[in-house]
């Protein structure tokens, strides 16, 4: 799917993302954030100029996010959101509030709301991990410009069939018809269950970073 489908997802089903951000010294802070709009390139959020969430953004545009849904933990969706977020000013605000009338409870008139100013998440990474499904899935998309990135457990040349991946695989999401043997990305789980017992350190990590 497209980052567009993963961004209405985030702002209409599940509205409110955990945020973090970092200090002035570099320690991490979360903090509860509702997604108020989304477009095909990016994500909308509001905060007032007082607050140290907004000095933490000026400070350091590098902003990770997770929304969930779900009643249990079976039950349960994630998308989690890296990228680079600006500040777009307060000419949006009217379609926010628009959108999200709940705010008008919160921000009553023009005076109250004249500290508020809008950001946007404009490029970056994400991923979608859904545990209602069985096997799992997993999905992950780029947006802004922003390379995508190979993350998880993959198989090299190395592989000489011996299947002993599979038996420790809980998603039992290799696919053995072939040599090397080919982890299924949209199920894995990234344990690592394979990447240990393998004997011949033919399955390899890939990060992020």
């Amino acid at each position: 799917m497209e980052a567009k489908t993963y961004f209405k997802y985030i702002a209409e089903e599940i509205h409110s993302a955990v945020f973090a951000t970092v200090d002035r010294e570099g320690r991490p802070v979360t903090c509860a954030i509702d997604i108020m709009d989304w477009a095909e390139d990016g994500l909308y959020f509001l905060t007032a100029k007082g607050k140290r969430f907004y000095e933490r953004l000026k400070g350091n545009e590098n902003v990770a996010l997770t929304a969930m849904k779900g009643s249990d933990t079976l039950s349960s969706v994630a998308v989690s959101v890296q990228g680079k977020a600006k500040e777009i000013g307060p000419g949006k605000l009217s379609d926010l509030f628009r959108k999200n009338p709940y705010m008008e409870k919160i921000y009553p008139d023009a005076r109250a709301r004249s500290a508020l100013t809008v950001f946007k998440i404009y490029e970056g990474t994400g991923e979608w991990f859904d545990l209602s499904k069985r096997p799992i899935e997993r999905a992950s998309f780029s947006f802004g410009g922003a390379r995508p990135v190979d993350t998880g457990y993959f198989v090299t040349d190395r592989c000489i069939g011996c299947k002993l991946c599979y038996s420790k695989c809980p998603q039992k999401c290799i696919d053995l018809t072939q040599k090397p043997v080919v982890i299924e990305q949209a199920h894995c789980l990234h344990c690592g269950n394979c990447y240990e017992i393998c004997p011949a350190r033919a399955i390899e990590r890939r990060d992020a970073r």
